[in-house]
């Protein structure tokens, strides 16, 4: 029976770019100036494509965390982000809106930290969970060009629904430690993260400051040291977690994977994508904690009750092996407004959204919501006053195209039409429902294209505002593989 007072996780997801950036690419670019960069070449980091942001991966990972099931049931949706895009707007509002959410849920932001992420998750589990919640962190991560940081950070995102009853794993507590030890900063205003001397943060933060917090925690929960325990932690550094699972006594084969080799640190999204990489891995009667370092710590702890249910869900492992190889280091800085190509008159245009239609047509915009004709079954998008097929009038109730497979019917590359990533491919997107819609497909990996691809649709930004910077954002056709 169901123990309806058990706080846990019931459902998780998971949102990696598809491009990957060769560490040795980069290296190679600055070997000129910067040669010990050679040294942490080894292996990728993800990259944000020109039309990703903190936003647009929340949203992948909501959805990858939803499959199968209904967003209506949440009662809250949390962003945790250091690297959000917008100041004075609620990002998570948007997100909601996308996902489906209902209009009375809440929606809430944590920020000013890398442990956000864990921060928020830890806040949900405590606060006594009324209804399902889900916690979306996501963190598109850039350094400055020539730093280790480059080399090291990347960007992706993470979902749990949070709630009571039939969970995959219970909640057993959490430890908040919060001290004025700087390891990193970044000042309102500026795009580059500082970060202080390694050894500094390794011996007398990571050092001296987790092992209690767990110890304490473990003690707390009442778990004995000989329970089989995954262990993780983000914020540390390079090994940080080997040398406090050493210290704890943790098997090294328990440390779940720091994710740099594939990925790179996430931020506020590392600990959620820890917790996901456990999840994919635990059995039942296992132990899971997961630590944040910054300023302090958070850490939390779970029991796997159950394994996980065969779902659609693409999850952490789904999504780190779609990927697309990138050596182009000139690609990494253009994608992240590091450099100003000149794209020519075709570039110079006005993207200047209109938020009252946005609010108008928010339905088709951000659900990607066309209709289903009641008279012959037609599908189509957008809705319009008659049916397409059978001119039925006022006879379409609302259909969302966000979840359905399609393919490509016909496509062109054009290298001449403006986009920030060339060349644009546009095609006829026939979905297997009927509809058909004349889109835009990204993530063309170097297969290329042919008429009859599966597609898949992807949650991106349409067009960048550089005058009033609210950018519009669209759903796009991506390859499935």
């Amino acid at each position: 029976m169901t123990d309806s007072r058990v706080v846990g996780i019931k459902a998780f997801g998971a949102y990696v770019p598809r491009h990957r950036m060769q560490r040795a690419a980069i290296a190679a670019a600055h070997a000129w100036a910067f040669p010990g960069l050679k040294g942490l070449a080894k292996g990728e980091r993800s990259m944000c494509s020109w039309d990703e942001d903190v936003i647009t991966m929340a949203v992948e990972a909501g959805r990858d965390c939803l499959r199968g099931s209904s967003a209506d049931a949440l009662q809250q949706l949390t962003l945790a982000s250091t690297t959000a895009p917008y100041a004075d707007l609620n990002n998570a509002v948007l997100i909601g809106s996308v996902l489906g959410v209902s209009t009375d849920c809440s929606a809430n932001e944590f920020a000013g930290s890398t442990r956000a992420g864990l921060s928020a998750v830890i806040a949900a589990c405590e606060s006594g969970i009324d209804g399902d919640r889900m916690v979306v962190a996501a963190d598109a991560r850039t350094g400055k060009p020539g730093s280790t940081q480059e080399m090291q950070y990347g960007c992706g995102a993470g979902a749990l629904t949070l709630g009571s009853g039939d969970v995959l794993a219970k909640f057993l507590g959490a430890e908040t430690l919060s001290v004025p030890f700087v390891s990193s900063f970044r000042k309102s205003g500026e795009r580059f993260d500082y970060g202080w001397e390694e050894r500094w943060i390794r011996d007398e933060g990571v050092a001296k400051i987790i092992p209690a917090a767990v110890r304490r925690l473990l003690d707390q929960a009442g778990v004995a040291k000989d329970r089989t325990l995954w262990f993780g932690m983000s914020g540390g550094g390079i090994a940080s977690d080997k040398l406090v699972a050493k210290t704890l006594g943790i098997a090294p084969e328990k440390i779940l994977p720091d994710l740099q080799g594939q990925v790179g640190d996430t931020g506020a999204a590392q600990p959620l994508l820890l917790l996901i990489a456990a999840l994919e891995r635990a059995a039942p009667g296992d132990v899971i904690v997961v630590t944040s370092f910054a300023q302090g710590c958070e850490v939390i702890a779970f029991e796997m009750q159950q394994s996980q249910p065969a779902t659609p869900r693409r999850g952490l492992a789904g999504s780190i092996a779609r990927r697309i190889e990138e050596t182009a280091y000139l690609k990494l800085l253009s994608f992240d407004g590091h450099v100003e190509l000149d794209w020519g008159m075709r570039g110079e245009t006005d993207n200047k959204t209109a938020l009252t239609q946005l609010y108008r047509s928010s339905r088709q915009v951000l659900g990607f919501a066309g209709g289903k004709c009641s008279q012959c079954g037609a599908v189509q998008f957008p809705r319009l006053p008659a049916c397409v097929n059978c001119s039925a009038v006022d006879s379409q109730a609302e259909y969302a195209l966000a979840d359905e497979p399609a393919k490509v019917a016909t496509y062109t590359a054009d290298w001449l039409m403006y986009t920030p990533a060339p060349p644009l491919y546009v095609g006829l997107v026939q979905f297997d429902v009927g509809a058909r819609l004349l889109m835009e497909i990204v993530g063309v990996g170097s297969a290329g294209l042919e008429v009859g691809t599966p597609l898949e649709m992807s949650f991106r930004i349409k067009e960048r505002d550089r005058m009033r910077h609210f950018d519009r954002y669209f759903w796009k056709a991506t390859p499935t593989v």
